[in-house]
């Protein structure tokens, strides 16, 4: 047996969703890269939802693709129940969810990570993050020591000092199962990082063969199904249903009966939940006057026969949860083979990293995923490959990738990480882009795609058909324009849409600007040929019904650009400021923002703040010139 590697390029603490891209990133890039994990069975394993995408979050899936990471190849080759929701709202909103084989999905991701030169794997803990001077040196690890290593990405997830609950049990984990990262938690605070108190919870997997499916809603996938990667040319795997249920008020008197019981309620739990997925206990209190609360099971796929009830994550203890399912239609014989629970662990308040994920305190530090107080495998991976990207960049000496509000929704979450501390898990919506008209999901590629081929992540062809999907598109929208359409024939296409006549020759463009005309229902004649492939049609007709919506968001991008960019220095020293608020300077002492921008979106910064800042800057800028060496 050779001799152990005791120095590489980059060592990333965690394998999870986080872990998994930003140790791919590097490795790819050229990079040497060690990923330290409790167990490597455990890689890439899905600790709740049995399902990547939804939301905003199937936005993030396909811009981790565009930028060449591994996650929407993962779910294309492991989903069993692709379906894109939202599909009666503008396409801005529309998002894609697959539910995965749980298996099969870890199984897919263990291998990505195994199979690409210049990644180690090690089966260890991480004790500590060693630095010098203000720069990482490496980690410290139980079985192997002190590692070297350029840069340290800490990718944790839910272990940092974690705690489970199940009723009045209380273990040490981050996971059911597993371990607690205790020390790391220990030395980063010991390093001068501020951490909190967070939790999350998971339902009770239920065994298949328990449920009467004949009381349960069929909900059937998308056939066919929409891929997640622009390198995916079709799914192959074959689709399954999940099924609706719901709780009943007989449902909601066992749950109020043992409310003694929940640590959350008992005052055992200090950390704070997610307000958007509460568990089945909150929901009873909260929401006291609701009958009934939808739950869907959903099949987690391999060989376990396991269900996942979404939407009823507890921590009751598990005989109270057997008690409550069994008033649940369908579920009235059902067994449990894993009870729910809730985990508490620590963060990292992320006023302590910056745009580039690397932390203020120590130089090539960087934090990706639930450390940064951010809920979901979407949100994690997302930060993992931009943690990835800039901690190889940063050692081969170039600039950071940072992306902006207005060019992805990687850009928001992250954004929206370093000007407010999450209270609360952090989760993507569609709400927290205004800007989401340019963020569509399926415009990923166009927008992204030229940017992961720079890097290096992206294939250049890959990059290339986005760049001529573009084009083409743009070349559609002008012919549509162009193209007369005789009064009669366009008042038949606009009659059978329900729509009002008009009394002269009509621009096609014009008409699908109508909302009750769509492209596939315009005839072949009359759009003339060649027609463009399908996804060009439907790219040519989006910006047509938008146009008008688009420009407006264009126009405010560029108006906002200015300030945005406007750098305020590293050690800008904000006490020279007469006038800032109390608070305003206080955040802006605590969150360092790089960019005018940034600092405008910090809560509590206001826009008198702003103003006062800008004076001090133009001052600083006039001194310059002015001692400049003519």
């Amino acid at each position: 047996m050779g001799k152990r590697r005791t120095s590489y390029d980059v060592v990333v603490v965690g394998g999870g969703h986080a872990g998994i891209e930003a140790a791919l990133a590097p490795a790819r890039l050229g990079l040497s890269v060690l990923l330290v994990t409790f167990d490597r069975r455990a890689i890439g394993r899905m600790s709740c939802n049995p399902a990547i995408g939804g939301l905003a979050k199937g936005h993030l899936v396909r811009e981790i693709d565009a930028l060449g990471g591994e996650m929407g190849l993962a779910i294309d080759d492991t989903g069993t129940h692709f379906k894109m929701l939202n599909r009666s709202r503008g396409p801005a909103v529309h998002g894609p969810r697959a539910q995965a084989d749980r298996d099969a999905y870890a199984t897919r991701m263990r291998g990505a990570v195994e199979r690409q030169r210049r990644i180690d794997v090690a089966e260890d803990e991480v004790l500590a993050v060693a630095a010098m001077g203000g720069r990482v040196r490496g980690v410290i690890t139980a079985a192997r020591g002190e590692i070297e290593s350029d840069a340290v990405i800490v990718t944790a997830g839910t272990f940092l000092s974690s705690r489970i609950y199940v009723g009045d049990k209380k273990t040490a984990g981050g996971r059911l199962g597993e371990t607690s990262a205790e020390a790391l938690s220990a030395s980063m605070k010991k390093l001068g990082f501020e951490t909190a108190r967070l939790k999350t919870g998971t339902p009770p997997r239920i065994l298949g063969a328990t449920v009467d499916w004949s009381r349960t809603t069929e909900q059937k996938p998308d056939l066919p199904p929409t891929p997640f990667s622009f390198r995916t040319e079709r799914i192959i795997r074959p689709q399954v249903s999940c099924w609706i249920t719901g709780t009943s008020e007989a449902t909601h008197d066992v749950i109020r009966k043992n409310l003694h019981l929940s640590p959350l309620f008992a005052g055992r739990i200090e950390g704070v939940g997610p307000r958007y997925c509460p568990s089945i206990e909150d929901k009873v209190v909260r929401f006291a006057d609701n009958p009934s609360h939808h739950v869907f099971l959903e099949i987690e796929g391999g060989r376990d026969d396991l269900v996942y009830p979404n939407g009823l994550s507890t921590s009751l203890p598990r005989e109270a949860q057997q008690r409550f399912l069994r008033t649940i239609p369908g579920l009235e014989r059902c067994e449990i083979a894993v009870p729910g629970y809730t985990v508490e662990y620590d963060f990292f308040s992320t006023h302590q990293i910056g745009p580039s994920l690397e932390t203020r305190l120590i130089e090539r530090l960087f934090l990706a995923g639930q450390v940064n107080g951010t809920s979901g495998y979407e949100e994690a991976a997302a930060q993992g490959l931009m943690a990835g990207i800039n901690a190889a960049r940063a050692i081969r000496g170039e600039p950071p990738v940072i992306l902006g509000r207005a060019e992805a929704y990687i850009g928001v979450l992250i954004d929206d990480l370093v000007t407010c501390v999450p209270t609360e898990p952090y989760r993507m919506f569609t709400s927290r882009a205004e800007y989401r008209l340019l963020l569509r999901h399926d415009t990923a590629d166009i927008r992204l795609a030229p940017t992961g081929a720079r890097i290096g992540l992206l294939p250049e062809k890959v990059a290339a058909r986005a760049v001529e999907r573009d084009r083409l598109a743009d070349e559609e929208v002008a012919r549509l324009e162009k193209r007369l359409v005789p009064p009669d024939e366009a008042n038949r296409l606009i009659t059978a849409a329900g729509g009002v006549p008009v009394k002269e020759a009509t621009r096609l463009a014009a008409l699908l600007k109508r909302p009750e005309i769509r492209m596939s229902a315009i005839p072949a004649a009359m759009v003339g040929t060649p027609r463009p492939p399908e996804p060009v049609r439907r790219e040519a007709e989006v910006r047509i019904k938008y146009a008008g919506y688009v420009d407006r968001q264009k126009r405010i991008v560029e108006r906002f650009e200015t300030m945005e960019k406007r750098a305020i220095p590293e050690n800008f020293d904000y006490d020279v400021i007469g006038g800032l608020s109390r608070e305003g300077a206080e955040k802006l002492k605590r969150f360092r923002p790089g960019r005018l921008g940034i600092a405008s979106r910090i809560d509590g910064v206001t826009p008198a703040d702003i103003s006062l800042v800008v004076v001090y800057l133009d001052r600083i800028e006039r001194t310059k010139r002015k001692e400049a060496p003519r």
